[in-house]
């Protein structure tokens, strides 16, 4: 008699390591689907669980899960922005730009879905959550300039960017990821190069942090 092939050990998942699961499999999902068009049986499939499962980890259905998702998220897309201070600012803009892009080309429709607003899903909460997101990359951008008490003018500088930025990927996404990402990230640097120059001339901060990029960028 041949002996049978021996069966594959099952390894009990922790509570932490079945939710990381869970919520990777919603992340899978909502990167190419709007998130009204997720059910919770299409994420314990996704996952190769049973439904009653997935309500285990998240008694709060459909919605607990997406705001979890859209958490898990939003810490990723705020990691974009967290580059060393160290070298001169714009090579450490593209790198946090080239992160950046990459997140929204891995997560596409879902990055649309995500940001855009007006899912049936939305509520003030995931409101708040994609708003830290921005909030969080303006904070990432004005440590790098080396500021410590930036004014009005450069803040609303800073965050008028990072919108534009914000719609920059997503029309990206519409046009079918074209310009090139490379080509994208370099037309973003220059244009927060531009903006900074707009406000510099109604702003002697931001007048002082140019120049402060001139003199890094002449020495290195």
């Amino acid at each position: 008699m041949t002996p049978s092939a021996p069966t594959p050990a099952y390894r009990r998942l922790s509570v932490e390591e079945r939710r990381s699961q869970l919520l990777a499999a919603a992340l899978g999902l909502f990167a190419h689907r709007a998130p009204e068009e997720v059910s919770l049986d299409d994420v314990a499939e996704a996952a190769g669980v049973s439904r009653p499962l997935v309500y285990r980890y998240f008694p709060g259905g459909k919605q607990q899960l997406y705001e979890a998702a859209l958490r898990s998220a939003a810490e990723e897309l705020q990691h974009c922005f967290d580059e060393p201070r160290t070298g001169p600012l714009l090579p450490r803009l593209s790198r946090a730009l080239d992160r950046y892009l990459a997140f929204v080309d891995q997560h596409d429709a879902g990055f649309s879905a995500l940001l855009q607003g007006g899912s049936v899903v939305e509520t003030s909460r995931t409101s708040a959550i994609v708003d830290g997101v921005r909030r969080a990359a303006a904070e990432h951008i004005l440590s790098h300039l080396q500021v410590a008490s930036p004014g009005p003018r450069l803040r609303m500088t800073v965050r008028m960017w990072i919108t534009a930025v914000e719609a920059a990927s997503l029309i990206w996404l519409d046009e079918g990821k074209q310009p090139p990402a490379e080509e994208l990230r370099d037309w973003l640097v220059e244009q927060f190069v531009a903006v900074l120059g707009v406000t510099a001339a109604r702003d002697p901060q931001t007048a002082a942090v140019i120049a402060g990029m001139s003199a890094t960028t002449d020495g290195s």
